[in-house]
């Protein structure tokens, strides 16, 4: 959070001065609630509260549970001619993020369960194939989500390639603690590319509807038009082709003005509703 700031000090020194003494104790109580409010609206998505409320919000939509950290182990084919997709982002065999994640773990604890399984990530990247993983992989996947190294594995990869690009691109576009996590779940789903269905093509096609809060727009606009530009992205794959966990989830925060992401929140995804008490 963010100190008071040398402007909030000065106003409440020339009240004290101007006011009288119960006139002056009341403009300090007021102040100090608004320098209160201030610092909470600080507060960004690399918060540790708030990123865990982040990946409650993604588990809610990919594993239909807040219980993010039960999902290392979850793996499966969902059908969207990604390969397997597993783990607490939703690593997927196809896309090459499983692949690293796999790599990454193996630097990290050499002759683990998954290692062998590396040669054959590397011939499936790309494709939905399961050639050399299938059954064994699965079970093998599942084993190495008990291991507190594996955990970690996917922590660092779900920063390194999904999360701390999505809230730092969006502190850059001026956006709190909502945006950030509008970006964040984005580019879980549509990755961290440049074309029209990957986030870097969706956000371009917002900023050609309205300006980001860093370029002088207003924010509800600009996460409109990045809403309805990720939903325009979803509705182009048929996996992907329910949109609500914009219209019933991401929209229901917007319109109710709540940038900062502050619980209480609820909201439905798929038709399951769900709720964020505190």
């Amino acid at each position: 959070m963010k100190p008071q700031n040398r402007t909030v000090r000065i106003a409440l020194a020339a009240i004290l001065v101007a006011a009288p003494a119960s006139i002056a104790a009341a403009s300090v109580s007021h102040a100090a609630a608004t320098a209160t409010v201030v610092s909470a609206a600080a507060v960004g998505l690399d918060d540790a509260h708030k990123k865990d409320i982040a990946m409650q919000l993604v588990s809610s939509a990919e594993n239909s549970s807040l219980d993010w950290k039960a999902q290392y182990k979850y793996i499966e084919d969902i059908g969207d001619g990604r390969g397997y997709t597993a783990g607490i982002i939703g690593f997927c065999s196809g896309t090459g993020d499983m692949l690293d994640l796999v790599q990454h773990y193996t630097d990290l604890k050499p002759g683990n369960v998954l290692a062998k399984y590396l040669p054959a990530l590397r011939k499936v990247n790309g494709t939905e194939s399961h050639t050399g993983l299938g059954t064994a992989f699965q079970k093998d996947w599942a084993t190495a989500a008990k291991d507190t190294v594996f955990q970690t594995a996917q922590n660092d990869e779900r920063d390194r390639v999904y999360f701390t690009p999505a809230v730092s691109q969006a502190k850059a576009d001026g956006l709190r603690a909502l945006g950030q996590f509008a970006y964040y779940d984005a580019i879980v789903m549509h990755g961290p590319g440049t074309d029209a269905v990957s986030f870097g093509g969706i956000r371009k096609a917002a900023m050609k509807k309205a300006k980001t809060p860093a370029q002088g727009g207003d924010e509800a606009t600009y996460l409109n038009a990045f809403l309805d530009a990720r939903k325009a992205a979803m509705k182009t794959e048929e996996a992907h082709s329910d949109t609500s966990r914009v219209d019933t989830e991401q929209r229901v925060f917007l319109n109710a003005k709540n940038f900062d992401l502050n619980p209480p929140l609820k909201w439905k995804v798929y038709g399951d509703s769900y709720a964020i008490n505190s």
